[in-house]
């Protein structure tokens, strides 16, 4: 397994890891999943400033095609956080792993990957907003570094529930001093 930025031509594969997470899940408040014009305009919103990776599986058959033919384990990336401008060095995180490459270490290996390019693109915060009933996101955060910071008590409603979001926050070491 290796990762690369995001090319449009992973648009499919991006949809159809996202979209049934949106349809069957509450792992996202997403409530209608994307059409493939709306992912591919999504990609192109993290081709530059807030990019995305994804892992290609090199080994085996498992995973979706992407770009070039390859498959796609999964996906990750950085999204503004907030629109003020004190906070440009802040961003929010996701990670998406297709659902038969759970538990391979995908979602790590695009995790800490994406703390390597947050930090390349200058970044300094990282924020994890986690449904909080999903222990697999909370626990790969903790295991990369994320420290909980807070929890929002019943702020989305998905599928005829309140759902609580916690908080994690990883901060960039300050390598230059």
């Amino acid at each position: 397994m290796r990762t690369r930025l995001v090319e449009l031509d992973d648009a499919t594969a991006l949809m159809n890891i996202y979209n049934p997470e949106v349809v069957e899940t509450t792992v996202t408040f997403d409530l209608i999943p994307r059409t493939l014009e709306e992912q591919e305009d999504w990609i192109r919103t993290h081709l530059h400033t807030h990019p995305c990776i994804v892992a290609v599986n090199d080994e085996d058959d498992l995973g979706e095609i992407g770009a070039r033919g390859e498959k796609i384990l999964g996906f990750a990336l950085v999204s503004p956080f907030r629109t003020r401008p004190a906070y440009a060095t802040t961003v929010e995180n996701s990670v998406y792993v297709l659902r038969g490459a759970r538990g391979r270490g995908v979602g790590e290996v695009l995790l800490r990957e994406l703390i390597t390019t947050a930090d390349e693109s200058g970044f300094h915060s990282l924020i994890a907003r986690i449904v909080g009933e999903n222990g697999g996101s909370i626990r790969l955060h903790e295991k990369c570094g994320f420290t909980l910071v807070g929890t929002e008590i019943e702020v989305g409603r998905k599928h005829g529930h309140w759902l609580d979001v916690v908080e994690y926050q990883y901060v960039v070491p300050d390598q230059h001093g």
